[in-house]
């Protein structure tokens, strides 16, 4: 992809703070950082969201990010950690290439990340529910 700039990090052609690499992924230091430590796991195969991303890159990210989670843990301490991960601009992804986001938290860190428990409609979870496992059946 040649406009992807996750791409052009992967083959060199932008720089960027990278902190592990293996055969699937890269761990490179975010830019625009929430906290102190946030860092993007990518997979090195251009997909632009979950949806497109290929099994073995998805299950190569998450050994990646447990990897990273560990040493994050181990250098900064941190109280807790965040992983996140959009599809689309509705969940504001940013850049359309599938990442992980590993972001350390600290108990008063001043950063968000929260939302209100408000009670769904028992009616409409109960259908949404049957919707998805029906899909999933239909893709075994």
């Amino acid at each position: 992809m040649t406009d992807c700039v996750f791409c052009k990090i992967r083959d060199g052609q932008t720089p960027a703070m990278k902190v592990f690499e293996d055969q699937r992924t890269i761990c490179i230091m975010d830019i625009n950082p929430l906290t102190l430590g946030h860092c993007l796991v990518l997979s090195k195969a251009h997909a632009a969201t979950i949806y497109d991303a290929e099994v073995a890159d998805l299950q190569a990210a998450i050994v990646t990010a447990k990897r990273v989670a560990l040493a994050l843990k181990a250098s900064l301490d941190p109280e807790g950690l965040n992983v996140l991960q959009a599809n689309g601009p509705a969940a504001f992804q940013s850049v359309a290439h599938f990442h992980l986001h590993l972001i350390p938290r600290w108990m008063r860190d001043g950063k968000g990340f929260d939302w209100k428990l408000v009670p769904g409609d028992r009616e409409q979870i109960m259908k949404a529910g049957e919707k998805l496992r029906a899909a999933l059946t239909t893709r075994a």
